[in-house]
């Protein structure tokens, strides 16, 4: 029997707000409240409010919470500083991505573990399996969160005013605990929209009311509420990553252009971290003769790509796949990410087309992201 979705403490807010809901990773989450083109350029211009609580925690604490971490996953934890976060992965022995993370030290020895909501579980289970020998603890605490995102430039004015915080001293990917508008949160300069902007850790019982807190403080700031299809629109414009399109088990970090997250010079355990050696030949590979690059795409027509399309050249042999694409609002083209064979993957290079539903529609080959936030 299949189980029934799960529901965020904010269910039925989404509800009496008129959401078009979806199952999604197993939660009944909001897709969209209206217009998704109005929410994705309300957040590019203004502000977006978005409930993420399908995000799966995992606590890290003790002695060798650092060391445990560094052997687990594949960027230096023991680095990161008290109140500061780190973008990361975890890989398996054969180097291909488990998952990508966000891990935040919330103490001298505790660390919060961010999962994708799809890989929560696998996350868990595996950084439960690496976790002998070492002296630290794993707590699984999905259910003692619910997570709220702040994003877009009138972010930091919303806050402000339900919050006595130092937002101006809050960096990008840094974390603080603090209390917004009377409830207790971990404050985190982090996102995933490519705009500046909030996640706020809450206690589930406090959801609602940090939601219409937010709501009313926003009003005049053009705040409205968000759903996952504008979320996907927004990271796909600045070119951020989502597992199962660009990263994949059969993908390693540098497959994906992302060979910076992983740190070989970590000086705990001797440097040694789960998937090493076959990440030092992906390394070797992407170095010297990388079979697939991950690209953008910007269509010089008006169809819409969708992952599994294959990219074409001129000839139309099969060079490549997309990932992801969809419409975006920010340029008015369709945009698209894919991997493509090595000697397409220059920008600029000509006849490259996309192969949507037998009809080859060129396509222009750029850089990633597609766009970047005037800071």
């Amino acid at each position: 029997m299949t189980e029934a979705p799960r529901r965020t403490a904010l269910d039925a807010t989404h509800r009496a707000l008129g959401a078009t809901m979806t199952d999604f990773a197993g939660w009944d989450m909001p897709l969209r409240y209206g217009s998704e083109r109005d929410e994705h350029v309300a957040v590019r211009t203004r502000a977006g409010l978005f409930d993420l609580s399908h995000m799966g925690e995992i606590t890290i604490t003790g002695p060798q919470a650092a060391d445990l971490l560094d052997y687990a996953l594949v960027g230096n934890i023991g680095g990161v500083r008290a109140g500061r976060a780190r973008y990361t992965m975890i890989c398996e022995a054969g180097g291909g991505i488990l998952d990508d993370l966000i891990v935040y030290r919330t103490g001298d020895q505790e660390y919060l573990v961010v999962a994708n909501a799809s890989n929560a579980q696998i996350v868990l289970d595996e950084l439960t399996a690496r976790a002998g020998g070492f002296d630290a603890a794993i707590r699984d605490d999905r259910d003692a969160y619910a997570l709220l995102a702040v994003q877009g430039p009138e972010s930091p004015r919303i806050l402000k005013a339900v919050t006595d915080a130092d937002l101006d001293g809050l960096k990008y990917y840094a974390g603080l605990p603090g209390t917004v508008a009377g409830v207790p949160a971990l404050i985190a300069r982090t996102g995933y929209t490519g705009e500046d902007g909030f996640e706020l850790f809450v206690r589930p019982a406090d959801a609602v009311a940090l939601w219409e807190a937010l709501t009313a403080a926003g009003k005049d700031a053009g705040l409205v509420p968000c759903g996952l299809s504008c979320r996907d629109t927004l990271r796909l414009e600045a070119g951020m990553p989502l597992y199962g399109h660009e990263l994949t088990a059969a993908t390693t970090p540098f497959d994906a252009g992302l060979g910076r997250v992983v740190k070989f010079e970590k000086t705990s355990n001797g440097g040694d971290f789960v998937g090493r050696a076959a990440l030092e030949a992906a390394a070797a590979r992407a170095e010297s003769a990388p079979p697939r690059k991950l690209v953008g795409l910007i269509a010089e027509g008006r169809r819409v790509p969708r992952a599994g399309y294959p990219v074409v050249d001129a000839a139309g042999t099969v060079i490549g796949e997309v990932t992801s694409g969809a419409p975006s609002p920010t340029l008015g083209k369709p945009l698209a990410i894919a991997y493509v064979d090595a000697a397409h993957a220059a920008p600029g290079t000509e006849g490259v087309r996309v192969d949507i539903r037998g009809s080859h529609e060129p396509y222009e080959v750029v850089a990633l992201p597609f766009y970047k936030r005037q800071k």
